[in-house]
């Protein structure tokens, strides 16, 4: 019996970095520089973006859409991003992002470096375009009702 003990060390530790893999990559809880918490997962074939958490005092309703009949529609559960080609688990391209704080659609690119996820949204090519870093976080306690398709 006190043989097993270091083998179970060793296949501990030799299986940490897999564990820490499996949470790792685009896939998972995001939150903003905002506040907001983001969800990112597959919708169908491709990656897409939700608000799973609004930050504090920010509206809760789509006010700067550009059309006028969206305005009323929650923000809550919306889908913020879509189209996104996972290229492999830390990189997805090709997709597209609304961001609700000024009513604008943007092409995208995601690429996750451990904690960090470095969004790039950019009109025509990514060297006309903006970048933010979000941080991973657990899965919220409370988060929005649904997630719109």
């Amino acid at each position: 019996m006190r043989h097993r003990l270091p083998l179970v060390a060793i296949l501990a530790l030799c299986c940490a970095p897999l564990l820490r893999a499996q949470s790792s990559g685009i896939l998972g809880y995001w939150k903003t520089p905002a506040g907001s918490t983001i969800q990112i997962d597959r919708c169908g074939s491709h990656i897409c973006l939700w608000i799973a958490v609004l930050a504090p005092g920010v509206p809760t309703t789509d006010i700067h859409n550009p059309n006028a009949a969206l305005r009323g529609r929650a923000l809550c559960g919306l889908k913020i991003g879509s189209s996104f080609t996972l290229n492999n688990a830390n990189h997805a391209t090709n997709g597209t992002l609304y961001d609700p704080r000024y009513g604008k659609t943007y092409h995208g690119t995601m690429t996750a470096d451990g904690s960090r996820l470095h969004l790039r949204g950019y009109v025509g090519i990514p060297l006309f375009g903006a970048s933010e870093i979000w941080i991973r976080t657990p899965a919220p306690n409370s988060s929005c009702p649904a997630r719109t398709r």
